[in-house]
C-alpha cells in the first residue's frame, strides 16, 4: 500500500485534553488501512505555546518520537525535555502531557496509540 501526503487528513484540536492553543494531528494511516490494534498512527504538530494537556491512557499506550523541535514532556508528574530523535512511551494507566514551551519553532512528533 502506498499513501500519498495529499491523501492524508489534518485535524485541528483546540485546547486538546485541556492544553493550550491548538494542535494539528495528521492521520498518516486510518483504522481499517492496517490490521493491527492502533487508535492513531500519525504526526502531531505543536506551534510555540501550544500543548496537549495531562491525560491518562486506559487500555492503550502511546509512543512519541520527536521529529523536529524541543518538547516539554510530563511523564507521570516528572517534567523532562525531549529533543529531536528522542522517544517516550506512556503505558496503560500512566499519565502524560506534551508542550512546545522551549522551541521558538514548530515541534513535530510521530505518534502511535496502541490499544489492547
Amino acid at each position: 500500500m502506498i499513501k500519498r501526503a495529499s491523501e492524508m487528513k489534518d485535524n485541528i484540536k483546540v485546547n486538546m485534553r485541556g492544553g493550550d492553543g491548538q494542535v494539528s494531528i495528521r492521520e498518516i494511516l486510518l483504522k481499517g488501512e492496517y490490521k493491527g490494534n492502533a487508535r492513531l498512527v500519525g504526526t502531531i504538530t505543536l506551534e510555540p505555546g501550544c500543548s496537549i494537556g495531562a491525560h491518562v491512557h486506559e487500555n492503550e499506550e502511546e509512543i512519541f518520537y520527536i521529529i523536529k523541535g524541543t518538547a516539554t514532556y510530563d511523564d507521570n508528574g516528572t517534567e523532562v525535555i525531549l529533543n529531536e530523535g528522542d522517544s517516550c512511551l506512556c503505558l496503560g494507566g500512566e499519565k502524560h502531557s506534551v508542550a512546545n514551551r522551549m522551541s521558538e519553532g514548530t515541534v513535530q512528533l510521530f505518534a502511535v496509540i496502541l490499544t489492547y
